[in-house]
């Protein structure tokens, strides 16, 4: 391989791992660590390799999702040269929509392989929620009814990236649901969703230019803001439950990452959908990290 070459495999690599879009991965990371703190909260039976196989699934499922969205957006002219977002390697022309498809069915399969373990301690309903997830993962952008082009996209990640993954997280550990890990799954979901409502905000005009319908667009840019609003604020307030069920540190700790979730409304109220919202994106997924993890420390002391 001469150096031209190799040059040319290290470019387009670094351009497919961003692809991945490496930033927003917490996403998946996150429901893993605050199901697994709860559950070491109320259980001292926690497993490590849980943990591990449950956050390699989930991230795998992720970028498996974020590739056919790179793809299908690029294929149905959602994605074009005027773009505002981060690059796309399908529109950019690094790889082709076939090649993008393919390295995304890769990572579906890999979240499956992982998941085996996951089956063999909680079941048939891992089965399920893992086979569902890799569905609508694909079914986010692609298929006949394409999630994300109805309008569904934010109820999608509430469910999926919020009750689901830390529900799930926390059944694995635990063999039992309660209330608690549908309050913080909750929680997380709408943290989640806040991405995604920047994110659609940002190209509501090219989403409306090509009738990719999401809910950003169906609402319109005032309303949109008022859901990045409500988002933002609920988890903390939802936060009242902790505190009404004696775990004092859950309650304070995460009160913290406040001052960003109104850093962020602020911003969104004061500033147009433009390219700028790309560092309004990046101010949400430190919220919901932010929020994660403190939340975290809260429930382990």
């Amino acid at each position: 391989m001469n150096t031209a070459t190799s040059l040319d495999f290290i470019t387009i690599s670094k351009s497919v791992v961003l692809a991945f879009r490496p930033k927003t991965l917490t996403a998946a990371l996150i429901p893993c660590i605050v199901g697994t703190s709860y559950a070491a909260s109320v259980s001292s039976a926690w497993s490590l390799n849980i943990f591990f196989y449950a956050v390699l699934s989930a991230i795998f499922i992720q970028i498996g999702t974020n590739l056919v969205n790179d793809a299908m957006d690029f294929k149905k002219g959602a994605d074009d040269e005027k773009r505002i977002g981060p690059q796309r390697i399908t529109q950019a022309g690094i790889l082709s929509f076939k090649q993008v498809m393919l390295i995304a069915t890769l990572f579906f399969l890999l979240a499956l392989a992982f998941g085996i373990p996951l089956v063999q301690v909680g079941g048939w309903p891992i089965v399920i929620v893992g086979l569902v997830s890799i569905l609508l993962g694909y079914g986010y952008t692609a298929g006949p009814y394409p999630l994300a082009y109805k309008g569904l996209g934010d109820l999608f990640v509430i469910i999926f990236f919020g009750l689901v993954a830390v529900q799930g997280m926390f059944f694995l550990q635990t063999q039992e649901l309660n209330w608690g890990s549908f309050v913080l799954g909750l929680q997380i979901g709408l943290l989640s969703t806040v991405l995604i409502a920047i994110n659609n905000l940002r190209d509501i005009e090219g989403d409306t230019k090509v009738n990719k319908r999401t809910l950003a667009v169906r609402l319109g840019v005032k309303l949109a803001k008022m859901e990045i609003k409500l988002l933002c604020i609920l988890p903390f307030l939802l936060n009242v439950y902790w505190l009404l069920n004696n775990k004092m540190a859950a309650f304070v700790l995460p009160l913290l990452s406040l001052p960003l979730a109104v850093k962020i409304i602020k911003n969104i109220n004061a500033t147009a959908p433009s390219p700028v919202y790309n560092q309004f994106l990046a101010q949400a997924a430190g919220l919901h990290l932010l929020f994660g993890v403190f939340i975290s420390i809260g429930f382990y002391i």
